[in-house]
């Protein structure tokens, strides 16, 4: 993984292809390369950012009307050119490829023992030997990717093109994002929407299985059974705009602000309807919503923290006994199936490799009451599910998930109000009150964007330290657990997060004067169980950074740092105090100054496990 673009056309592709590997720099990447068909196969190929390789491939003219691009992340071999996509087979033949494949090593034998020479260390290079066997067998290019196909176990997303195929290309999709833009005698491929909006809006999504013919006067797409399928056109409403900056000196930042807007076009239908109404989650909801006797969150990173807020607000508003697994985890160990419970999957992209692979689990024990949170339409979680509800956070460039988190949050708290109400246990009145309480959030979340000065302040305290701990309670817990890991992800400071009634079980050892302590502290009804928790920490020398609300009792003192939410929004604080944390993990990243975008080591959609 991680970036796929590729085009066919009249006119010189290289500008597209590099302008669209630049609009999937937010993915995460550590090299980058394009290959052409012009007489024979020209590739450019360089470690580092798309920049450095625009200078190569403009320093050589490159040209051609066939082209395709790459950005890798590395997963098999480390970060070097040699390891860099596209890669080719016996100068005929050249792949790129997001994805896993588990079968490589059986392959790469199987090869070598017809001759074939590697190059690289990585799994791709086995893709472009084996299509390169099937064409010396007199296979055309797309009976050799079929063919090769057939022998790969993973995940993948491929795009092929061979000096025997001069006027086309072929792509395949398994288990990874692939899309086909749709223009006006030409033709593109990719592996998100944004690579292509500059040369069409115009987009059919691929389906596991599908491996597709692309030419510049049209397209021709195959499914798993190989049976020529006409695949849905869809008109995307991703704005090229959303993929600038703007004012702002990271799209992180930027995020960050764009909350109050996202927030508010994500609770805008039950706001508008003043109800919360089944049919937010689809026309089958009803029936659904009202035979399940229990909620099963899956999900992964940022969107598993998210999960965990959510089962406080099901169990409390919704009384439905809810749990919440790691994605990952759930598909390998023996689990109780239940066929009433509510499987619900959240996943920004909805290409979570891990979540989808969840979800398919969970379905073949036989659970098929599934509803998928999602950022991205017609992805492949969402399509595989019965119910869903978008969050309209618009897109998300940076990698550290921001409003996307914050969406998923009240997609969940609507989710939990909606059980609640199909249950009877809403009445009209509560119901008021939370359409409120949501209506009056996203002017809550501007007023603690204002607080950015003193948490810049705050952030001096933190860049020079290797540590950090971050304690909350109750439905507050998981948002120090988010904000430990925003400050991992951009800052690259070890943080942990932990219930503050666990401090004395062990992690109190680890307090000092040079451990930061960071405290979620809302006016609610643990709050003096947190105070007991913070005077255990003063105690060993530690120094605490407290995140409270406007009407909680709280003075500063030495060792003691007090920043005020402008009120207490009830059961939606965790929403609020998201803000602080993010803005707080920003502001010690630029202090040390590391890429806030594009962190080390990590990638925006993960499509691997």
């Amino acid at each position: 993984m991680c970036g796929i673009v590729g085009a066919v056309a009249s006119r010189n592709v290289v500008p597209m292809l590099i302008e669209g590997l630049s609009r999937l720099e937010y993915r995460g990447y550590d090299s980058a390369g394009v290959a052409v068909l012009d007489g024979d196969i020209k590739r450019v190929r360089a470690v580092g950012r798309v920049a450095e390789m625009q200078s190569k491939a403009d320093a050589e003219k490159l040209t051609g009307f066939v082209g395709i691009g790459h950005t890798r992340w590395a997963t098999h071999g480390g970060v070097t050119e040699s390891n860099a996509h596209p890669h080719v087979s016996r100068s005929e033949i050249a792949v790129v490829h997001n994805g896993i494949i588990e079968n490589h090593d059986e392959q790469r034998d199987h090869l070598k023992a017809l001759g074939y020479v590697f190059e690289s260390q990585t799994d791709t290079e086995v893709i472009a030997h084996l299509i390169h066997y099937y064409t010396a067998q007199d296979m055309d290019l797309l009976a050799a990717v079929k063919s090769a196909v057939a022998k790969l176990t993973g995940a993948f997303a491929i795009s092929v093109i061979s000096l025997k195929a001069p006027d086309y290309m072929v792509c395949a999709r398994l288990g990874c994002p692939l899309l086909i833009g749709l223009g006006e005698g030409e033709n593109f491929i990719a592996s998100d929407v944004s690579a292509v909006l500059s040369v069409t809006r115009r987009v059919i999504y691929l389906e596991d299985g599908d491996v597709g013919e692309i030419r510049r006067e049209g397209v021709t797409i195959f499914d798993r059974n190989d049976a020529i399928v006409t695949r849905k056109v869809h008109m995307s409403d991703v704005s090229l705009a959303s993929m600038e900056l703007g004012p702002y000196a990271h799209f992180m930042q930027k995020e960050i602000h764009e909350q109050p807007r996202a927030l508010t076009d994500t609770t805008e239908a039950a706001i508008d309807d003043a109800s919360f109404s089944t049919a937010l989650f689809g026309a089958d909801a009803a029936d659904v919503l009202n035979n399940v006797d229990s909620v099963l969150i899956l999900a992964a990173g940022t969107s598993y923290y998210a999960g965990l807020t959510a089962k406080y607000w099901l169990e409390s508003i919704a009384r439905i006994t809810t749990n919440v697994e790691i994605a990952s985890e759930y598909r390998y160990r023996q689990s109780v199936p239940n066929p009433k419970q509510l499987i619900v999957t959240i996943s920004q992209s909805g290409e979570t490799l891990d979540t989808m692979e969840a979800l398919k689990h969970a379905k073949s024990l036989g659970q098929e009451q599934t509803l998928a949170i999602c950022n991205v339409q017609e992805s492949a979680i969402p399509r595989a599910s019965k119910l869903v509800l978008y969050t309209r956070a618009g897109a998300e460039i940076g990698v550290a998930s921001t409003k996307a988190f914050t969406t998923q949050l009240v997609a969940l708290f609507t989710l939990a109000v909606t059980l609640a109400k199909q249950r009877g246990l809403l009445t009209p009145e509560k119901e008021q009150s939370y359409l409120d309480e949501l209506r009056h959030l996203p002017g809550s979340i501007q007023h603690a964007l204002n607080l950015e000065p003193q948490i810049r302040e705050w952030a001096k305290a933190f860049a020079n330290k290797q540590n950090a701990l971050f304690l909350g309670r109750g439905m507050h817990y998981p948002i120090a657990l988010e904000g430990a890991l925003k400050l991992k992800e951009i800052s690259y400071i070890h943080a942990e997060a932990y219930p503050a009634g666990e401090l004395k079980h062990g992690p109190l050892a680890l307090v000092d004067k040079d451990m930061p302590v960071v405290v979620i502290a809302p006016n609610d009804a643990l709050l003096e169980k947190v105070k007991s928790n913070m005077q255990e920490v003063r105690a060993r020398g530690g120094e605490l950074f407290v995140f409270a609300d406007l009407d909680s009792h709280f003075t500063e003192s030495e060792g003691v740092h007090v920043i005020r939410t402008p009120r207490h929004v009830g059961v939606l604080s965790p929403i609020l105090h998201t803000i602080p944390v993010q803005l707080l993990a920003y502001h010690t990243a630029l202090l040390k100054g590391t890429d806030v975008d594009k962190p080390r080591n990590l990638a925006k959609s993960v499509t691997v496990e």
